[in-house]
Formats: C-alpha cells, sequence, structure tokens
C-alpha cells in the first residue's frame, strides 16, 4: 500500500508523458544500472551521494526518486529532498518493479551525449510543421523533459549537429528519420520502446498528417489545419514548439482517456 511518501508504479504510469509529470529521478548505483542500462520514460540519473550539490535545482517541483527496489538508496535521497524543501516520493519496488511489469523503458544507448547542463541536445530543419513538432513533443514528455532543439536552415543541419554535438532528426539520411511508410515519431516510439496503445494511435494521426494521407485517421486532417495554422501565427521556431507542444498534450489526452467521449447537442424539447 502507497504511503505518503511513495508512489506505485502503477500511478505514476498515468502521470508519465504529461505536461505535469514530476521530476523523476533515478538514483541506481552504477552496478545495477549496467544489469539494465533503461530508463523510466523521463527520468534522468543522479548519485545518491551529492544530494545537496543537485538537490537546489529541484526547489517548488514534485520529485520522485527511483532505485533498484525502492528501498535504502531512494529513501535516503528522498528524505534529504524533503529536508532540502523537495517535495519527494520513492517508486515502490523501484525500477526492478517497473520492469518486472512490463513497462515502457528508454534505453540510454540511443540517448545522445549530453551537454554540460546535462541536457540531450537535437537539430532539424527550421519551420516546423509536424513531424518536427511531434518528435519534440514525444522527447520532452517521455525522454529528456531538458532537451533543447535546434532549428537551422536545411542545407546546415549536419554541419551544426556536428559542429555542436547536437542529434539531427527528420532530414534524410540519418537515424532518425523517415523509414519506409512511417514518419520520424513513429520511429521515435519504437526505437525508444515507448511503444503503447495511446501512443500508437498519437502515430497514426501524426503519419496521416505528415504523408498527406489524412484517410489514416479522422483526426489527421485537425491536426494538419491546427498545425499550418500555427505556422502562420508564429515566425519564430520555438515559440512555435511551445504552441505545439500544447496542441500535442490535447491530441495524447484525447488519444489517451477521452477517444470514446462524444459530444452531441441535446435535443431541442417539443414547442422550445
Amino acid at each position: 500500500m502507497s504511503s505518503t511518501t511513495s508512489i506505485s508504479h502503477d500511478k505514476l504510469t498515468r502521470l508519465i508523458g504529461l505536461a505535469t509529470t514530476p521530476v523523476l529521478i533515478d538514483v541506481r548505483i552504477d552496478e545495477d544500472f549496467a544489469l539494465d542500462p533503461r530508463l523510466i520514460p523521463g527520468s534522468h540519473r543522479r548519485s545518491h551521494k551529492d544530494v545537496a550539490l543537485w538537490s537546489p535545482q529541484y526547489g517548488g517541483k514534485r520529485a520522485i526518486v527511483i532505485c533498484q527496489k525502492g528501498k535504502k538508496l531512494s529513501e535516503g535521497t528522498a528524505a534529504l529532498l524533503r529536508h532540502n524543501g523537495v517535495p519527494a516520493e520513492v517508486l515502490e519496488g523501484g525500477y526492478e518493479a517497473w520492469r518486472d511489469a512490463g513497462l515502457q523503458a528508454v534505453p540510454v544507448s540511443l540517448l545522445p551525449p549530453l551537454d554540460h547542463r546535462g541536457r540531450t541536445m537535437w537539430v532539424t530543419r527550421a519551420r516546423p510543421k509536424i513531424d518536427r513538432i511531434a518528435c519534440p513533443w514525444l522527447i520532452r514528455r517521455f525522454v529528456d523533459p531538458a532537451a533543447v532543439f535546434l532549428f537551422v536552415t536545411p542545407a546546415e543541419v549536419e554541419a551544426v549537429a556536428e559542429r555542436f554535438n547536437a542529434v539531427p532528426f527528420d532530414v534524410e539520411n540519418v537515424f532518425w528519420s523517415h523509414r519506409g511508410e512511417l514518419c520520424t515519431f513513429d520511429v521515435m516510439i519504437e526505437e525508444f520502446g515507448l511503444s503503447s496503445a495511446p501512443l500508437s494511435r498519437l502515430a497514426t494521426i501524426v503519419r496521416g498528417a505528415d504523408t498527406a494521407r489524412p484517410d489514416l485517421a479522422p483526426e489527421a486532417a485537425g491536426l494538419l489545419a491546427a498545425s499550418l495554422g500555427l505556422s502562420r501565427i508564429f515566425s519564430d521556431d520555438l515559440e512555435q514548439l511551445e504552441a505545439g507542444m500544447t496542441l500535442y498534450d490535447a491530441f495524447y489526452r484525447w488519444c489517451r482517456d477521452a477517444s470514446d467521449e462524444t459530444h452531441n447537442w441535446p435535443n431541442r424539447r417539443p414547442g422550445a
């Protein structure tokens, strides 16, 4: 049974992927991490040995601490975080319980190198519309909440990637790009181990909008219209990305929680 300072993995799964997801901190020691070098979606690694050094950056944020079995390392780290003013809970059963439940986990081998602030960096073509907004949304909600995205002149994507140690995406001849009929969003879901019914449904909508296949899902035409509308509202790519984050938050919640809901205008009463 969950206590006031712990959370079960089934409750955590309902929080992952949302704009309000707590900070997820993995404090597994290197030996335990090497047994399964994957991360719970959206989590990042920290050492339990220097909590005092990194805890200030989480002031005012809710945190969930993950160790191998949900015992001493996460309990102690969470207690120190609370002492430093950070509301912190422990994942019951730790990473082992999450893994044994067969839940999503992101392989670290596919993650870009971190910059000096611990963030992944990505680069793609300027003037994003659909796939180049959907992919950053997926990364920030399920892979790295602090990820940095660079939008540059198409001809300079590869050179910028090399010079600034960023990972190129949604351009030709790179790992993170279209494959056959799949768009980059599909590829990221598969490669990052994020497959789920809601994300698969969203991926179909994105693919339909991004590849001129509105027949794939009734919602694809709506996503295309909204995406093109945002591109006309915002001339700044980063402002468009922030607006697009909210758009994809809404589509994801519909895919996850409201796809069966209908909205009908009430019938008029006789004589009204």
